[in-house]
């Protein structure tokens, strides 16, 4: 595959993969002027553009084409195209593309010790190559990229990327406006570089002292000024990119490290609606794209114990039914022991999506996942009609989020945007304002 450098703009990458992608799969009816046209809703009128474009996709995707949406996985190496042995090790394939292709994979996640993230042009030329290879497999459908760029002790993009306060200062500040700048600049540098889903804002609340994993992650240990924090900066990111707001049901007041064990709340649902709801509910309002669910056990919510990420009661009764939430829910890492020591890895894909997650992040073992999900269809245990319906939500934000129309980056606006003098100006009156 051909590596594209700094002299391709992204709207002429945009038309020479689509249209390889067309003459390659047939697909020529799919698309118009590279957006598909919206076909007539039952009562006559045209449904919106979005609507035509996900109907038409979704029913034209095999059964692997759909399950392969569902994932979201790491990718090794910092090009797309170039062969790293960990793929192989890890995957049976030899590059980041060939993964993508080889699963039809929804989405890729960066860490620096994965994608060996380095300069912005490296990580855009990365997500245009790892978005060519989605483009040109399977039904076409771009990719999500995420990453925790949640700012403070979580970064993974450093500079030149503008260095941002960490949730807790900006709580401690106040000023939501400040909060909602913030994201909006990390949002923007996200986007310039390819990364279209930040994992982020914390929604938690700062519970517990001896939490080993949250600290100056979370906004605040006041629910209100938690909520505040929240909304703002879900509407900074989504100026540019998906935000994700997490850990649902909240993961504040616990003492254990999920990556470890599986952590329990005792909070029942009235101290739920009280102290842990709060910050959840104020992203639904401000339309959050994305909400991830934690490994932790809420037996207040759930008697079971099941982990949230595995819960029908928590997932599709308090997150989908009492919160009315409609959008896109992802689980937290299913390499964390808080959900491995509950049940075997080829089982929890399986009851993630059972249970209304629609992305399923990072299993540990990605062809065992991906086939195992594929046999529940099969054998009745997961309905067709559920698998469309995580996917047609993962697609709708994929339109929402201008993936459709533009998913490739412009190499040569990074230099303008990432790092950018205006952007560490904002970031140093955000220091200055009391944001530290």
């Amino acid at each position: 595959m051909r590596r594209h450098t700094g002299r391709h703009t992204a709207a002429l990458l945009t038309g020479l993969v689509l249209g390889s992608a067309l003459m390659a799969h047939g697909a020529n009816d799919r698309f118009a002027a590279g957006v598909p046209a919206a076909e007539p809703a039952s009562d006559g009128r045209p449904p919106p553009p979005e609507q035509g474009w996900v109907r038409r996709t979704l029913r034209s995707m095999t059964l692997q084409e759909k399950v392969g949406q569902l994932f979201v996985s790491i990718a090794y190496g910092d090009r797309a195209d170039v062969p790293d042995r960990r793929n192989r090790t890890e995957f049976g394939v030899a590059t980041a593309a060939d993964l993508v292709a080889e699963y039809h994979l929804g989405g890729v996640v960066y860490f620096d010790w994965s994608s060996t993230l380095g300069s912005p042009r490296q990580t855009a030329e990365l997500s245009n190559g790892l978005q060519v290879a989605a483009l040109r497999s399977g039904a076409g459908v771009p990719l999500l990229i995420s990453t925790d760029q949640e700012n403070g002790s979580i970064v993974r993009i450093g500079p030149p990327a503008t260095p941002l306060p960490a949730a807790g200062a900006l709580g401690a500040a106040g000023s939501a406006e400040d909060a909602r700048t913030a994201a909006e600049i990390s949002g923007r540098e996200l986007r310039a570089m390819g990364v279209n889903q930040n994992l982020a804002p914390v929604a938690d609340i700062n519970l517990n002292p001896a939490n080993p994993v949250l600290g100056a992650r979370t906004f605040s240990a006041d629910p209100t000024v938690a909520a505040t924090m929240t909304a703002a900066q879900v509407a900074g990111y989504q100026r540019s990119v998906a935000a994700t707001a997490k850990h649902f049901p909240g993961h504040g007041g616990t003492a254990v490290d999920s990556h470890v064990a599986l952590p329990v709340v005792d909070h029942d649902r009235a101290q739920w609606d009280l102290l842990d709801g709060p910050p959840f509910r104020a992203a639904v309002a401000a339309g959050v794209d994305v909400i991830m669910v934690g490994h932790l056990a809420a037996p207040g919510l759930d008697p079971s114990g099941q982990p949230a990420t595995l819960s029908p009661v928590i997932v599709d009764g308090l997150l989908r039914h009492d919160l009315g939430y409609q959008g896109v829910v992802m689980t937290d890492s299913l390499r964390m022991q808080g959900v491995r020591q509950v049940t075997s890895d080829e089982r929890i894909a399986v009851l993630a999506l059972a249970a209304g997650a629609d992305l399923l992040l990072m299993p540990a073992n990605l062809d065992l996942a991906y086939r195992s999900v594929l046999a529940a269809v099969r054998s009745g245990e997961l309905s067709q009609a559920r698998i469309d319906a995580s996917v047609r939500r993962i697609l709708e934000l994929k339109w929402r989020r201008g993936l459709v129309e533009n998913p490739l980056v412009d190499l040569g606006e990074l230099s303008s945007i990432v790092g950018s003098p205006e952007h560490q100006e904002l970031a140093s009156r955000l220091a200055a304002s009391g944001a530290r």
